[in-house]
């Protein structure tokens, strides 16, 4: 049995370190209503965190008509970006990250968002003296519940499987994170409940970033695997 305590942790950003879920949701809920293929919101939640391939599968099915597949990703990207200046962190979410950081843990942002859309996410946070790593949509072949960009980030920040824990908001975080057996600790600040995500295989779950930071020194993060 390993006795290491992990040497790094991977962040998802949307949901889990930012509050975007439900300006997602409603930026794809008015993509689909644009484009007269109407899923209510509570459907379009229950999505997010996937990628945009697989979150169009799972809302319309596979079989569909793709050729309006580009349209509803534009339609998407551009009610999303109007969000991007008011993008506000969930609570303590950089001083997570910090102490984190202090405790000599490498802070990697395993995320698929695009370079643009990254930009907004970081100055929300305002941490990037802390910041180790960051992924993007760039990085991934395929997205969530794949482990793709969670392959990327451990190759890019040179850490392995072994000695990371991943923290993420929705069930398809911790699918990608069981696909490689790496730890995933649940925050239910995404919308997902407790339930849910310690029914997928979350090791721990927390209502929030601020939630993790009072109970760092006993959680997953800092404990010997």
């Amino acid at each position: 049995m390993r006795t290491d305590q992990p040497n790094g942790v991977l962040f998802d950003v949307d949901g889990t370190l930012v509050d975007t879920t439900y300006l997602h949701t409603v930026s794809w809920w008015e993509a689909l209503r644009q484009t007269d293929q109407p899923v209510p919101m509570a459907t379009v939640h229950r999505s997010i965190g996937m990628g945009s391939d697989k979150l169009l599968d799972h809302l319309l099915g596979p079989e569909r008509d793709r050729d309006a597949d580009e349209k509803l990703r534009d339609a998407h990207d551009t009610l999303y970006a109007e969000y991007w200046e008011r993008l506000t962190p969930l609570p303590r979410a950089a001083d997570l990250l910090r102490a984190c950081a202090e405790r000599g843990l490498r802070v990697v942002l395993a995320t698929s968002a695009s370079e643009a859309e990254l930009g907004a996410l970081r100055r929300a946070l305002a941490a990037d003296d802390v910041i180790d790593t960051v992924t993007s949509s760039a990085d991934a072949q395929q997205s969530k519940p794949a482990p793709d960009i969670l392959v990327a980030a451990l190759t890019q920040s040179g850490l392995t499987a072994e000695r990371v824990v991943f923290v993420g908001d929705s069930v398809w975080d911790v699918v990608a994170a069981g696909a490689l057996s790496i730890p995933c600790v649940g925050l239910t600040c995404g919308g997902t409940s407790r339930g849910e995500l310690a029914g997928a295989g979350a090791v721990a779950v927390y209502d929030d970033p601020a939630a993790l930071l009072g109970e760092l020194a006993d959680s997953p993060l800092t404990r010997p695997r």
